[in-house]
């Protein structure tokens, strides 16, 4: 191994490798099918190398699950807080932030969202109480929405999820030479999202 691949893995960017190496093992083999052998591989490091920085599988797997969704939910809450007070605004805001965020960082959101089974208890806890946090951003704009009498939903909490599982889907099968960029598929679930709580029209 290099002298500068072995100065990599004793600093942070040695860690991001490792991840790198993971997040791309998983989406083509899954946590269970993904051995520390391939991720060290991958990473151009020994398997001991890995121990530096993680104890297990395991441990590698809630990394990325809680640094994709931390970084999910900056992106959403800054959206938010950039949106104005309308929740018609916020909610678009919101929606448009985690569509991008699910094609602009694919391959993480595709472990999120189909590696959950594969986490101990302790990591299934963590992550879903981020996933909680993440619903409630949607839930508390569409509750209010609904509130104010901007949104005619009857049934605010379908919509949340529907929304957070129409967005969180594209990660598995939006690609980058398709017919639309990130940005043009976030405006359109946006509208999607809008005509699923049902705007009301005020009268002038």
């Amino acid at each position: 191994m290099c002298a500068a691949k072995v100065a990599a893995v004793s600093t942070g960017t040695g860690r991001q490798v490792i991840l790198d190496s993971a997040v791309t093992n998983m989406n083509e083999r899954g946590y269970h099918g993904t051995s520390m052998r391939d991720i060290a591989r991958g990473a151009d490091i020994t398997v001991a190398s890995i121990y530096h920085h993680f104890a297990s599988k395991q441990e590698i797997l809630q990394d990325i699950m809680v640094r994709a969704l931390h970084d999910a939910i900056a992106m959403t809450r800054g959206a938010l807080l950039r949106s104005g007070g309308a929740p018609a605004d916020q909610l678009q805001a919101l929606v448009r932030a985690w569509v991008m965020f699910h094609t602009t960082r694919q391959r993480d959101a595709m472990v999120g969202a189909t590696e959950i089974r594969s986490l101990d208890d302790a990591g299934r806890r963590l992550v879903v109480a981020l996933r909680d946090e993440q619903e409630h951003l949607f839930r508390d704009v569409i509750e209010r929405g609904v509130e104010e009498g901007d949104f005619g939903t009857e049934y605010p909490r379908d919509a949340v999820r529907g929304i957070i599982n129409m967005g969180q889907s594209v990660c598995t099968w939006w690609h980058a030479d398709g017919p639309m960029t990130p940005e043009e598929l976030a405006g359109r679930y946006a509208d999607l999202a809008l005509a699923m709580v049902k705007p009301v029209v005020r009268a002038p």
